[in-house]
């Protein structure tokens, strides 16, 4: 089941919910939403990456339950998902008028962030700092983003 969960935050998962969400923002004309959504996916894959390279923070020295290629800090999937499912979970409650559905949506985007990055350390290939470090900037960079996006609108009088 810890593999499931973790698979929720892989790169192949998270490309394939961000190509989706991209095309059907596209089909619905909300062009500056799709460019939101794929800036700040490709944006996080690039500081995770840079962070990671930065670091160079080996993984635990634990039999892992899972393969893993990369080093350990900051945790690509906790990084990776806070990004996506909070950029995602935000675009649906903005789009919905009614509090109890931006709540429930948010809750859910925090929901899967969070139990992608449990699960990675449950797995052994994580210490719990690497998973803290992929929220924090996960989470940071989805705000940057989303806070652009937000005052573009505004200069535009959207």
């Amino acid at each position: 089941m810890g593999r499931d969960v973790t698979s929720l935050g892989s790169f192949a998962f998270l490309c394939f919910v961000s190509v989706a969400a991209v095309g059907y923002l596209l089909i619905a004309g909300k062009r500056s939403y799709a460019v939101l959504v794929a800036a700040a996916v490709a944006g996080g894959e690039a500081i995770s990456t840079l962070l990671k390279i930065a670091f160079d923070r080996p993984r635990p020295d634990l039999i892992h339950a899972t393969r893993v290629f990369t080093a350990s800090f900051p945790s690509g999937h906790a990084m990776l998902s806070a990004v996506t499912f909070l950029t995602l979970g935000a675009l649906l409650a903005k789009a919905n008028p009614d509090p109890r559905v931006k709540a429930y949506f948010v809750s859910l985007a925090v929901f899967l962030t969070v139990i992608v990055g449990l699960s990675r350390v449950y797995l052994g290939v994580h210490y719990p700092t690497d998973i803290l470090a992929g929220w924090c900037v996960g989470s940071a960079w989805a705000i940057l983003c989303w806070s652009a996006v937000q005052r573009i609108e505004r200069s535009r009088g959207g």
